[in-house]
């Protein structure tokens, strides 16, 4: 099995830039459901040692992305249909907000930033959609200039990215073009119209927890 792609991180601040490293590999979908993590491969994949990976990891046991199991080993959770519908609830409500809030603020410039995202070339090895779509959701959020609601979509996607994995790997997933709701939201930023925004972001959530819970 191929190690999931992690940066390598500056030696010259070892703690954060490991957990910003990890944090990051989690939230685009770098590790699957279920699977088992060692502390050493992370060390060599990020090229520093064992302290500041352990220090990370512990983050991000605590911000649900790992569980340590009482063997003492690190796992992704595993796959969840409840979990899922809790994070499908949280994302729909919370990016919602930071949607109408975005839309305060935004400029023809902002919105032809996001633009650029979508047609940006990628890297060979990049998982389809993942960093892309990563990009394009954070880059508008951040527009809202949130400091309490966007941490904790932050953490909601540190937690669903172990699905993202999944989902990218059903058949379903490319029978429609993957950022047609990415563009739909555009179109309406452009137009201020806060209604068909809003419904673009909704399908767009949905669209891929449709594929891992169909009956939703």
């Amino acid at each position: 099995m191929s190690q999931p792609k992690i940066a390598r991180i500056d030696q010259s601040k070892l703690r954060e830039s490991a957990y910003e490293a990890l944090h990051e590999a989690f939230t685009r979908g770098a590790f699957a459901p279920g699977e088992t993590v060692s502390l050493r491969t992370l060390a060599d994949q990020l090229g520093t040692s064992m302290t500041p990976v352990r220090e990370a990891v512990r983050r991000l046991v605590a911000e649900g992305a790992l569980v340590d199991t009482p063997s003492r080993t690190l796992e992704v959770p595993p796959f969840d249909a409840d979990r899922m519908r809790e994070l499908k609830s949280a994302r729909l409500a919370l990016e919602a907000l930071l949607l109408e809030e975005a839309m305060d603020r935004l400029n023809d410039d902002a919105i032809d930033a996001l633009e650029r995202i979508l047609v940006a070339p990628r890297s060979a090895d990049d998982m389809p959609d993942l960093k892309q779509n990563y990009d394009f959701h954070f880059s508008l959020y951040r527009q809202s200039g949130s400091r309490v609601i966007l941490p904790l979509v932050e953490a909601l996607w540190l937690q669903y990215g172990a699905f993202l994995n999944l989902v990218v790997k059903e058949k379903a997933a490319n029978e429609i073009p993957e950022h047609i709701h990415h563009e739909e939201i555009i179109a309406a930023l452009r137009k201020n119209d806060r209604k068909a925004a809003q419904k673009a972001l909704a399908l767009d959530i949905e669209r891929s927890f449709k594929l891992l819970l169909p009956e939703n």
